[in-house]
């Protein structure tokens, strides 16, 4: 057999705080739940990766998974592709969707960690390209708070190194959001950025509405003002905007990448590493991208992500937040408004084995 095998894969339960809560138009966050993937070799090489699970129950439920996945791969090469189709025969009668689909992801995530470790390369070398600075906007915060409030939060995001930063809109009036996004731009400095998601939260009819009005606001994108898999939908409404519409978190998958692509649904994408299927369907995702000529930023998971778009042909943004950091020896340093991906082999991710312990979920 060539190159490591999977030994076991352990799964730990986290639930970690956050700086500054998160309120968006569906919920507040103020913790993060995590489950911590260790993908352990015969080799005596540990593949890593973690998945945000929004709420603590799931996290619950995902440990399971990943338990249950680590048990049917024991002895079978660490290798992505065989790994996945392994995983999606094993969980055929339940669906490769929702929570499974995320164990898929972390478990295939955790495999190429391993492998490029194995190589002795940082992750974006192993996929040919070399770790670089990649743009970064701060996401840490400016939820659904009043117009002062978001203002002053907004220039303490830019002053933790960013040129860009994202708020969230989605506030019961239009007026509400219209003066918050005047607030934010207007306390910035013009040369940065201000990215804007809604976060779902409209009809598209109301859409049509609230998004002209933001038209003229100096908004460098507005993210999913309707329901992510309305293609049809937001593809007229991407058509009418002078703003730039940016959509992708919620994309299950390349192939619901390329349909959503096909229909111009957005002017740019921003992938999720767990929905869009790990390291693998990034991968595919980016070279849909490619083809497309569409830039394509990061959803979440910052550490790995920063890898990925250094390897990504038409990278545009990466979406920094800091909820992992607790757990994490070396957190994704940030130099100049840039995310700069870690030079060690591998995807960068290392735990604090101490606050990992003091932060595990019973």
């Amino acid at each position: 057999m060539n190159g490591p095998a999977v030994r076991s894969v352990e799964a730990t339960p986290v639930l970690l705080p956050m700086r500054r809560p998160l309120g968006t138009s569906v919920s507040s966050i103020g913790e993060a739940p995590m489950v911590l993937i260790d993908l352990h070799t015969d080799e005596g090489v540990t593949g890593r990766s973690y998945l945000f699970c929004y709420a603590e129950a799931l996290a619950h439920a995902v440990v399971t998974l990943v338990r249950d996945a680590g048990a049917r791969l024991a002895g079978d090469p660490a290798e992505p592709a065989a790994c996945r189709r392994t995983l999606s025969s094993h969980f055929k009668l339940v669906g490769v969707r929702g929570p499974v689909a995320s164990v898929l992801a972390g478990v295939d995530a955790a495999c190429w960690d391993a492998l490029a470790q194995a190589a002795g390369l940082p992750l974006a070398r192993l996929l040919g390209a070399a770790p670089r600075p990649v743009p970064a906007y701060n996401s840490n915060g400016l939820g659904l708070l009043p117009p002062q409030a978001v203002a002053d939060e907004a220039l303490e995001l830019a002053a933790e190194g960013f040129s860009a930063v994202k708020m969230r809109l989605g506030r019961p009036s239009a007026r509400d959001d219209l003066a918050a996004v005047r607030a934010v731009r207007g306390a910035l400095p013009e040369h940065v950025a201000v990215m804007a998601d809604f976060n779902q939260a409209l009809s598209l009819a109301d859409a049509q509405d609230r998004c002209r009005a933001l038209d003229d606001e100096g908004l460098y994108w507005i993210e999913e003002p309707v329901r992510h898999d309305d293609y049809e939908g937001a593809a007229r409404l991407a058509a009418a905007l002078r703003t730039p519409v940016q959509a992708g978190e919620n994309l299950a998958g390349p192939r619901a990448m390329a349909h959503s692509l096909r229909l111009g649904a957005s002017d740019y994408v921003m992938p999720d590493l767990d929905r869009i299927g790990g390291v693998s369907g990034w991968r595919d995702a980016a070279a849909l991208a490619d083809v497309s000529g569409v830039p394509m930023s990061s959803h979440l998971y910052p550490e790995v992500s920063a890898q990925l778009l250094a390897a990504t042909p038409t990278a545009h943004w990466l979406e920094y937040v800091d909820w992992a950091a607790p757990v994490l020896e070396t957190p994704l340093r940030i130099a100049e408004g840039c995310a700069l991906p870690s030079e060690a082999p591998g995807s960068g991710l290392r735990w604090d084995a101490g606050a990992v312990a003091h932060h595990r979920m019973d």
